[in-house]
């Protein structure tokens, strides 16, 4: 077998482990954000994994006001994270290297263009799992994935997502009902 497969396959068994980069910097920023009560979630692939859909991801995705994404830059910045470019609202685990995206309160997933789905505050939809982190709940990843993918084409693990989350959750066709109404009928789609 070729080296890269190997390694490849290496990489995603540390992943499942829950031992990998993407993981350390989960914690490492759950442990910084909370030393500045910040409230986050853990949204996306990692929240995605939360509720049962185990895949992998290259980066940790984070539910925040901008005003508390600031606040945690000004502090941090220069000491274990760094900014992606000047200006940018995504940085990086300087220790890790893993990549992190900040998905700000308010905005729009998908094409960022507003719609009745917007990033709601962390602490409306937090649910502590493992390791005392904050994740997105079920219900409002499944609206910002079925609300993304509705509006990007060129983003159809959204929906991928949203399948093996109905699937490994056992989810009926009427969970569509506590769904935003825009999301819901797409949801009974899938």
């Amino acid at each position: 077998m070729p080296t890269s497969i190997l390694e490849a396959a290496r990489r995603a068994d540390r992943f499942f482990m829950g031992d990998s980069p993407i993981h350390s910097a989960m914690k490492r920023l759950a442990s910084t954000l909370g030393e500045l009560q910040i409230p986050f979630a853990v949204a996306g692939a990692m929240a995605a994994n939360a509720h049962g859909h185990a895949r992998t991801t290259a980066d940790v995705d984070i539910l925040i006001r901008r005003e508390d994404l600031d606040r945690f830059k000004a502090a941090y910045l220069g000491r274990g994270w760094v900014n992606k470019f000047e200006g940018a609202k995504n940085f990086r685990d300087a220790v890790t290297g893993v990549n992190i995206v900040a998905l700000i309160v308010g905005q729009y997933p998908g094409d960022g263009q507003p719609k009745p789905v917007a990033f709601p505050a962390p602490e409306d939809v937090a649910e502590v799992h493992e390791d005392g982190i904050p994740f997105v709940s079920l219900r409002a990843l499944l609206e910002l994935k079925l609300a993304s993918g509705m509006t990007t084409q060129h983003r159809p693990r959204d929906f991928d997502d949203v399948i093996q989350l109905i699937r490994v959750n056992r989810l009926p066709e009427t969970y569509a009902d506590s769904l935003n109404p825009y999301v819901a009928e797409k949801f009974r789609e899938m």
